[in-house]
């Protein structure tokens, strides 16, 4: 028989932030509390190669061009996605390890239980 430790919570229940965890957490979760900022986002992760051209993102919304370079720029500066000039035109793409730790923060978000889960293992 083998013991396995599983971690049963989410990182934001588990334990309590750091100052400096939070600070930049926090810059990331402001940065998609804005639904145009959040729809960009998933507009970029979500487009055919896994990058998105800016021509390709101001026509879905009823924005000008400089009031989408703003969303995008801070999306930018808070390091959740990427972006590369190409002629004219830039071309965003996520940044995975970012976007990904936003989404440990909280998931899987279960009922708060003990720290870890003891499973015993028994070979089949």
């Amino acid at each position: 028989m083998t013991a396995v430790t599983i971690q049963c919570c989410a990182p934001i229940v588990r334990e309590p932030l750091s100052e400096t965890d939070a600070a930049d957490l926090a810059v990331m979760l402001k940065a998609v509390a804005d639904p145009v900022r959040l729809r960009l986002l998933s507009m970029i992760g979500s487009h055919a190669g896994g990058e998105a051209c800016v021509c390709d993102l101001t026509d879905a919304f009823d924005l000008t061009a400089p009031t989408i370079s703003h969303h995008l720029k801070v999306l930018r500066t808070a390091g959740l996605i990427d972006g590369e000039r190409r002629g004219t035109w830039v071309y965003y793409r996520i940044i995975p390890e970012a976007v990904n730790r936003l989404g440990a923060l909280f998931a899987p978000l279960t009922e708060p239980t003990p720290r870890s889960v003891e499973l015993e293992l028994t070979p089949a």
